[in-house]
């Protein structure tokens, strides 16, 4: 499986969007500051995933979340409407 997953950062609050085969392994490697993209918002906490069966899906989603901001606030308004 591959997951695109969003990471919550306790430090300031603001989302990080990844994508991996290895969603566990992963989410450790962003809480040990093992990845230097955001080895100074840890700690995180997962809020978000969705699981692919091919990498060029997860991948092809990672990119539309990231490219088109209408995706990426849409996606927000339903994290932030899940946690209130």
């Amino acid at each position: 499986m591959f997951y695109v997953y969003v990471l919550k950062s306790k430090k300031d609050n603001k989302l990080y969007i990844g994508c991996t085969s290895d969603l566990r392994r992963r989410y450790h490697e962003h809480n040990n500051g093992q990845s230097l993209s955001t080895k100074n918002r840890r700690p995180f906490e997962l809020i978000y995933y969705e699981a692919y069966s091919s990498s060029k899906d997860a991948i092809a989603r990672e990119r539309k979340l990231k490219r088109f901001k209408n995706s990426y606030t849409e996606l927000k308004k339903r994290l932030y409407n899940s946690i209130m």
